[in-house]
């Protein structure tokens, strides 16, 4: 299930996709989700080029 879902969020084609099954909070909050899981990525990728530089 955790895969699946990582593999949603990696889809950039499901990025704005809209959830007609679901309310608004719901949708609220799966694109929160998704802007973190995003920021997340971005973050672990400019520290581990920090560290690459560095190193």
């Amino acid at each position: 299930m955790f895969f699946k879902k990582f593999l949603y969020y990696l889809n950039p084609l499901n990025l704005f996709k809209k959830d007609t099954d679901s309310g608004l909070n719901l949708r609220m909050m799966h694109g929160i989700n998704k802007i973190s899981f995003f920021a997340f990525l971005v973050c672990l990728a400019v520290m581990l080029y920090r560290w690459y530089v560095r190193s």
